[in-house]
């Protein structure tokens, strides 16, 4: 089976995002009524997913994907709690209802209502409501609420624990996703998303928090940002700041394979290795379209795995053993399947 961790419903009907566009002109103008999520068919949400996501997934040979929110959707600049919360509620029942219609290829990740400087309270709520109530497997976890100007404690203050202690008890991994960058400084796709990888994965070499939380997981996306082009320096800063060797965090901390070019590839699994790597495309996310250069769009990941020289075992661990060892309730739900 060919499990693919990282994949978000960028292809939401219009209607979705007008109601969006509602919830905001409301915090604009609080004389106008509350607006009503939008009234979205089965077929829209059906039309949406199968001629988009799900052809892909087929067509490249993958047999199913973690499915979650638009992340630079989630928004989570915006500083109203109650609307954070009901924008979290909604785009995850909107997953929710595309995973019961492809349940044999989808399986859910939520949105959490986080909020700059606001408690976790919600966000707790919501990860216990979609795990319990709606049969998530797991939840995005955003590093940066400001968006781009990091006003938040890193991951590893006490901030942060009331989430992970419901994570543990409910057996469920975070993947590392910020949302927009509102600093212009920092293109949303180009350089934010890679600079949180980054830095969640430094503040962790900092922190003693999995002397904590040791089953705390975490999937650091995006082939884990600049980490293993610059292993020996995080190795060396460790080293310097007394700290552990950055492998002693490789119990907790995964990394995807949203790298989209054969030498990237090749270079993560050399440093990182089979054992800490899931397979994912993030389709349809930051890039689409062909490298010219090779004709293979840029978020086929499977090509440059299955050309990364692998051996029989550790393909099997990147596209489907290490997805069910970090996620352990979806590989409950595949296991009830006979899969």
């Amino acid at each position: 089976m060919i499990i693919d961790v990282h994949g978000h419903y960028t292809t939401a009907p219009r209607t979705h995002q007008a109601f969006r566009e509602a919830q905001l002109a409301c915090l604009a103008d609080p004389s106008l009524p509350p607006p009503a999520p939008a009234a979205i068919s089965d077929d829209a949400i059906r039309e949406s997913v199968e001629n988009n996501q799900l052809k892909l997934l087929r067509e490249r040979g993958g047999d199913l994907m973690l499915f979650s929110p638009k992340a630079s959707g989630m928004e989570h600049h915006v500083p109203d709690e109650a609307t954070a919360r009901i924008w979290a509620q909604v785009n995850n029942d909107l997953v929710h209802r595309a995973v019961e219609l492809f349940p044999h290829s989808l399986a859910a990740v939520c949105q959490l209502p986080q909020t700059p400087g606001g408690t976790l309270d919600a966000a707790v709520a919501e990860l216990r409501r979609c795990v319990d109530g709606l049969g998530f497997v797991g939840c995005n976890l955003n590093p940066d609420p400001s968006g781009g100007h990091w006003t938040s404690p890193p991951l590893t203050d006490a901030y942060w624990f009331p989430l992970y202690e419901a994570m543990v008890e409910l057996d469920v991994p975070a993947m590392i996703h910020v949302s927009a960058s509102c600093n212009p400084n920092f293109h949303t796709l180009g350089a934010h998303y890679l600079n949180a990888d980054t830095s969640a994965f430094m503040q962790f070499v900092e922190g003693d928090l999995f002397s904590r939380f040791p089953t705390l997981r975490f999937v650091v996306p995006h082939g884990g940002g600049a980490v293993p082009y610059h292993w020996g320096r995080y190795r060396g800063l460790a080293m310097r700041l007394g700290r552990p060797d950055p492998a002693a965090l490789m119990d907790n901390v995964f990394f995807d394979t949203c790298v989209y070019h054969q030498p990237g590839i090749d270079l993560l699994h050399r440093v990182i290795g089979a054992d800490n790597i899931l397979f994912a495309s993030e389709m349809l996310g930051a890039v689409r379209g062909a490298d010219p250069r090779t004709g293979i769009d840029w978020d086929d990941t499977k090509r440059y795995v299955d050309r990364a020289g692998l051996t029989d075992e550790e393909r099997h661990k990147v596209y489907e053993s290490n997805a069910r060892r970090v996620y352990p309730r979806l590989d409950a739900r595949l296991t009830a399947e006979g899969r």
